[in-house]
């Protein structure tokens, strides 16, 4: 029993707190969502075409909804891919 609590992993001492993520769209306000602008939608899909989620970016649940609807607009006219370049 004794030999078990030694080997044990961790101790919970060393723990890394990172600093909270901030919306980008609510600290500018010059920033704007918009479908026709696919060069600032790409900063918000990944290499192969997904969405990237809120508490990777930081983005606010507001703006977070607001992006996913402007990418897949501009997905349907054509503007950004469904998926990536193929991987081969």
């Amino acid at each position: 029993m004794y030999n078990n609590r030694r080997n044990q992993k961790g101790g919970g001492k060393n723990k890394f707190y990172q600093r909270r993520k901030i919306c980008r769209f609510c600290v500018d306000n010059d920033l704007e969502i918009n479908y026709k602008t696919p060069k600032a939608l790409r900063q918000f899909i990944t290499e192969r075409g997904k969405i990237i989620p809120r508490r990777i970016t930081g983005t606010c649940a507001k703006h977070q909804r607001q992006l996913t609807v402007a990418i897949k607009q501009s997905r349907q006219l054509a503007l950004l891919p469904f998926v990536g370049r193929p991987m081969y």
